[in-house]
């Protein structure tokens, strides 16, 4: 379902009316599935020229209830049949290149794969599509946790003297996103997450060697619903399954803690202590409204 979620995500966003909006669930639906792994990407690119098209001929003739759908439909599957295979092949080729630079410098690319993929899961973006996108498991989606958490978990303690509680609750296990608005108004509060996420990021690849062995899409979800550390798990279970690990050691799990939990809870806060030293951050600039 997440094909035709995605669709009609993308179709609410362009204001579609509504006869475009259910039709673009068989257009989500085809371009996911023709994609492959890469199946996200395609569906971005697709539904947007879909949506746009069927926006155009709707209300256009006496028989709407027929052309629209039919026009939108057929638009999107059939870009999904030319385009999707080679998004998706694309994407993965992409997501290979860069757990392959992330196996060979795991000190680097730790740093910018956590680095990135945090900032997006902070934009009105979906870090978690990109990481299902490009298939990014092994290190590279064990930086891309360490990268999620140091945002999320970070904001909600950084903020808590403003926020308390809730913002605690909804920004550590929800997302960081909620603090967007304020980011706006003022980038500097963004600088502690980010210092934070370049830290635990090599940490995560060269001293822990975490990795994200389970759902590629697990790898850009952070704390949210603590996701991201149950799609370790698994990939600790599917490793054993297959012989290539013989057990959950106890250095799995402190790293697992440390990077998703502990070591954003304590360097966010620090870092942002300087940041608010030097003026740039100032008390309520991290309030949610």
């Amino acid at each position: 379902m997440s094909g035709p979620a995605m669709a009609v995500a993308i179709g609410y966003a362009l204001h579609c009316p509504p006869l475009v909006l259910f039709s673009l669930i068989t257009v989500g639906f085809a371009s996911n599935a023709l994609g492959g792994a890469g199946g996200p990407l395609a569906v971005l690119f697709v539904a947007i020229v879909a949506a746009e098209i069927g926006k155009a001929v709707s209300k256009e003739t006496k028989i709407d209830i027929l052309v629209t759908p039919l026009v939108t439909i057929g638009v999107g599957v059939g870009l999904s049949a030319w385009w999707a295979p080679a998004l998706g092949k694309a994407a993965m080729k992409v997501g290979s290149v860069i757990m392959w630079a992330t196996d060979l410098q795991p000190f680097f690319m730790g740093i910018l794969v956590s680095v990135f993929v945090g900032i997006a899961l902070t934009l009105p973006i979906s870090s978690a599509a990109i990481c299902a996108a490009l298939g990014l498991t092994g290190l590279a989606g064990g930086a891309a946790v360490a990268g999620c958490c140091a945002q999320m978990v970070g904001f909600a303690v950084m903020s808590f003297k403003e926020n308390k509680w809730g913002g605690l609750v909804s920004q550590g296990i929800g997302t960081s996103m909620l603090q967007m608005g304020n980011i706006v108004r003022n980038p500097r509060i963004w600088i502690a997450p980010i210092v934070t996420s370049a830290i635990t990021g090599p940490i995560a690849t060269c001293l822990f060697k975490l990795q994200m062995n389970g759902t590629a899409v697990s790898s850009g979800m952070g704390t949210c619903g603590f996701v991201g550390q149950i799609g370790v798990y698994t990939g600790w279970m599917n490793d054993i399954a297959a012989g290539t690990k013989t057990a959950v050691t106890g250095m799995d799990w402190a790293g697992l803690i440390l990077i998703s939990f502990i070591l954003p809870a304590v360097l966010c806060p620090l870092i942002n202590m300087f940041v608010r030293k030097l003026g740039w951050v100032k008390d309520g600039d991290m309030t949610l409204s």
